[in-house]
This record gives structure tokens, C-alpha cells and sequence, in this order.
């Protein structure tokens, strides 16, 4: 069998140069889910069966796209996840994990970035992401992506993750909503930057606009609360960066917290 196999594989690669029609079978190819591919579908699975609602707002970037000038290492992703973990603070029922009957609340903000690698989707974290400064946000945002593309992680990049970010904005796409990254509460989906027309008639001009999707479990979270965290996240992303080396800690504690 295996060499009548060599012999047809020969076959239509002579067929295929020659420019003639190959036949096309009918029947399937079968292709097992393996590995982290295999994982990631039960993942999806679970995910799909919680009662979701999503939440959207436009967000204008242009001061997160000044990141290079507070930061030269830093990236509009990085700016992002600074966002999420000042709301983080403020809104803490966020960053839980939801149970068959209790919600765990963490004290620790651990924020995973989805990655598209070889081996499928995965969501290493950037652990204690509230007590890091942009430049140390930039640091570990590099260094979880770089490895996460290479295969290279280790099981601690990808444990203890307490909300996700997924941005498909690079790709072209403006707006979606996220899969919950089960069982987490929630997960934050970032569209690509448009410029749009913006403004009333006093005030009208050119703005930067990013949609932002919040995907929240409706067992831990009600819209009133999905709907001020979204706001707080678009609130710190319109807002002047703050110094490169103030963590998202001390900037709340600057501020006040809620």
C-alpha cells in the first residue's frame, strides 16, 4: 500500500506539472486534533456553554499612539494592557475566575495576550501587569510574545491568567467579540485603528477611532458593571500616558481609587 501511494503522490505531481486536470476526490481528509490544538477546541467548548453580553465602545487613540514617546519600547498593546489593569484596580469583581458556585477573586492582575503560534492560539500572561511600568510592561509583553511565537513557553507563562486581551487590529479586523477565556470573567477585544470623522459641528475633525469589545460572563458581571469598566479602560486609553515608570498601583493611588 504505502508504495502504491509513492507511486500515485509521483503520478500527480507529473499530472500537476503538466497542467492537466487531476480528478478531485470526494471523500475527506482526516486531521486529528492534537496537542495544543486539541486543547484549545475543549477550551472553546467549555467557553461557549456561559451566559455572555458584550459591551462596545469607540476609543480615540491618539494619545495611546504617542506610547513610542513616553516609551521606545513600548507598543499601542502595551498601552492597552496598562488600561486594563488601572480598571482592573478600580473594578476588582472583574479579575475573578467564575466556578460552578462561587466566584474567586484574585488580587493579583495577570493579564494574558492571545498569540497566534505554529501550534494554534495560546495566551501567555503578563503576571502582577499592575505593579509593572510601561517599560516593564513592554519587557514582559516582548519577551511572552516572542516566546509564545517560538513554542518556547513554559507552563507559568501560561497559568494563574486573570483576564485576556485578544487584538486583531493588526489584521485589518474593526470589530468582534472575543470567546470568554474560560473561567475568566471577561475578555477584551481590540479592533484596528480607523481615522474617522469625528465630532459635533463646533468641533468636528479627524480622530484615530479603535472599537473596544468587552465579552463578559453574565455570572459574575451585570451590564451596569461591564458597561463602567469598558468606560474606565477607554477613559485611561483617551487619557495623557502617564510617566514610563508609574505602574498602574501607583498612578490609581494618585488619582484615588474608587
Amino acid at each position: 500500500m504505502r508504495r502504491q501511494g509513492q507511486l500515485r503522490n509521483t503520478h500527480l505531481a507529473r499530472e500537476q506539472r503538466s497542467g492537466r486536470c487531476i480528478p478531485v476526490s470526494d471523500e475527506g481528509v482526516v486531521v486529528p486534533l492534537t496537542g495544543i490544538a486539541r486543547t484549545a477546541a475543549k477550551h472553546m467548548a467549555r467557553a461557549w456553554q456561559a451566559p455572555v453580553f458584550h459591551v462596545t465602545v469607540e476609543v480615540d487613540m491618539t494619545e495611546a499612539m504617542k506610547v513610542k514617546s513616553v516609551e521606545p519600547t513600548a507598543t499601542v498593546t502595551d498601552a492597552i494592557v496598562a488600561a486594563a489593569a488601572t480598571a482592573l484596580i478600580e473594578f476588582p469583581e472583574v479579575n475573578v475566575h467564575v466556578g460552578e458556585d462561587e466566584l474567586v477573586r484574585f488580587d493579583a492582575i495577570n493579564i494574558g495576550i492571545a498569540v497566534a503560534s505554529p501550534k494554534g492560539l495560546v495566551v501567555p500572561n503578563v503576571h502582577d501587569a499592575a505593579n509593572k511600568s510601561l517599560a516593564e510592561l513592554a519587557t514582559a509583553r516582548a519577551d511572552i510574545v516572542s516566546r509564545a511565537r517560538d513554542g518556547a513557553l513554559a507552563r507559568p507563562d501560561i497559568s494563574n491568567g486573570t483576564f485576556t486581551i485578544s487584538n486583531l487590529g493588526m489584521m485589518g479586523i474593526t470589530r468582534f467579540d472575543a470567546i470568554l477565556n474560560v473561567p475568566q470573567a471577561a475578555i477584551l477585544a481590540v479592533g484596528a485603528t480607523i481615522d474617522r470623522f469625528v465630532g459635533g459641528a463646533d468641533n468636528a475633525h479627524w480622530a484615530p477611532i479603535a472599537e473596544l469589545t468587552l465579552t463578559c460572563d453574565h455570572r459574575a458581571l451585570d451590564g451596569a458593571t461591564g458597561a463602567k469598566f469598558i468606560g474606565a479602560v477607554k477613559a485611561a486609553l483617551e487619557s495623557p500616558l502617564p510617566s514610563s515608570d508609574l505602574t498602574a498601583t501607583q498612578r490609581a493611588s494618585l488619582v484615588g481609587a474608587r
